[in-house]
């Protein structure tokens, strides 16, 4: 049995390679290599959107009529595995990766023909409205409601938790324009034109002092009837179709990644006896493991991405993925403090590249080095960002709940 690449798909992993050698200029490598959160900073990740959709290469995951890129399977996972390698900046995930599919699902014509361009192009910046402060993991107790006026919706309400919203033109929300019935009935899927009058945005500020999330405030907000997406009431059916694209993302490319970092920490990094930490039987167990786990989540992912690239959508096995990728991260994390012991202490934020700026961040000045070795600047802040994996994108006790009744039956 030969489980090589074939010539085809070597010559594309070589061009692939020439092409992230040319694209990654040295700003763009600090960047990759700095992140501490699955967003890079909104220029860095314009920058490396605009380099993509330049190549044509920026939504493998689309139908090549509407701008993807026409890979098969194993070209859109060797895509994958090399910017892992390469530590390429993320793309902002919400107009190509959710919008985007949703559009093509669910859109009609003039949808598609206004905004699929303006998503490649970066044109449109895209930020998520489903959760509220009274409905996270339990989305259909959403109250944002969204009256009809003529030809319009009048929205009042509001959204949190809304990653880079400061910087979105538009915003796809999940709105109520009825309760008269069970609560995932009477939810429609509006697009937003975040310029609209009666909007407002509101930072959220982490303990770190990062700015990623905010909260949004519509005050009496008029939207067009003509931006909802599907039929009015039944947004329901087109979120849950949405979430299997926020689910279902790739991750054992970049656990792979990650998990070969911690493994050349272990071999630099000392454990208590003196000697490379990679020696510890009981530490190199551990990594073991998680290697045999990461390929495990591969295979599955595998057979996601053939059902894809039939047509198909990602369906139960997206809330297994998320399950198990945001678990697994976590694990590589503890791995990753354990590995550099009490280099993780110092708190420096300005030596990373969080997906946002860092308020009253000290200033870098250019004499200035990182305490203990630069790999590991980012290792207590990305353990500390990871902890919300599990709980973004719906709960992972939420995803055991839909994997028992879809698959179980139960």
């Amino acid at each position: 049995m030969k489980l090589g690449l074939g010539a085809k798909h070597e010559a594309f992993r070589q061009e692939v390679r020439s092409f992230l050698a040319d694209a990654m200029t040295d700003d763009l490598k600090q960047a990759g290599a700095g992140m501490t959160s699955v967003y890079s900073d909104y220029e860095t990740t314009l920058k490396w959107h605009k380099k993509l959709h330049a190549q044509g290469w920026v939504a493998p995951g689309w139908p090549v009529e509407h701008g993807g890129t026409g890979w098969d399977i194993v070209e859109r996972y060797i895509w994958q595995s090399e910017c892992a390698a390469a530590e390429t900046p993320s793309l902002s995930p919400m107009g190509v990766g959710m919008c985007g599919p949703v559009l093509i699902g669910h859109g009609n014509q003039e949808q598609k023909d206004y905004f699929l361009p303006r998503i490649l192009s970066g044109d449109d910046w895209w930020c998520q409205g489903y959760s509220e402060p009274g409905s996270g993991s339990d989305l259909a107790s959403l109250q944002m409601a969204a009256v009809e006026d003529g030809d319009d919706f009048i929205c009042n309400g509001t959204k949190i938790w809304t990653t880079h919203a400061q910087h979105a033109n538009w915003i796809f929300c999940l709105v109520r324009t009825d309760n008269s019935d069970i609560p995932q009935r009477g939810i429609t899927f509006l697009l937003i034109d975040m310029t609209t009058p009666g909007i407002t945005v509101d930072p959220i500020v982490m303990l770190t002092g990062e700015h990623i999330q905010n909260q949004i405030f519509f005050e009496d907000a008029r939207v067009p009837k003509k931006n909802a997406v599907g039929k009015i009431g039944d947004g329901w059916t087109v979120a849950k179709y949405l979430l299997q694209f926020e689910r279902g993302n790739a991750y054992a490319p970049k656990l792979h990644g990650h998990l070969n970092k911690v493994r050349t920490m272990a071999a630099t990094e000392s454990g208590r006896d003196g000697s490379a930490l990679i020696s510890n039987p009981e530490f190199r167990a551990k990594l073991d493991q998680a290697e045999i786990d990461i390929t495990a989540i591969e295979f599955t992912e595998h057979r996601v991405l053939s059902e894809l690239s039939q047509g198909g959508a990602p369906g139960a096995a997206s809330s297994m993925l998320k399950t198990r990728g945001t678990e697994m991260s976590n694990r590589i994390t503890e791995l990753a403090v354990e590995a550099m012991h009490h280099y993780i202490a110092p708190f420096q934020p300005h030596m990373t590249s969080p997906g946002g700026p860092v308020l009253e961040a000290p200033a870098v000045s250019a004499n200035e080095t990182a305490i203990g070795p630069d790999y590991g600047t980012t290792v207590m802040p990305k353990y500390l960002n990871d902890r919300a994996g599990p709980i973004y994108a719906g709960s992972n006790e939420i995803q055991r709940n839909i994997m028992a009744k879809a698959v179980l039956g139960l």
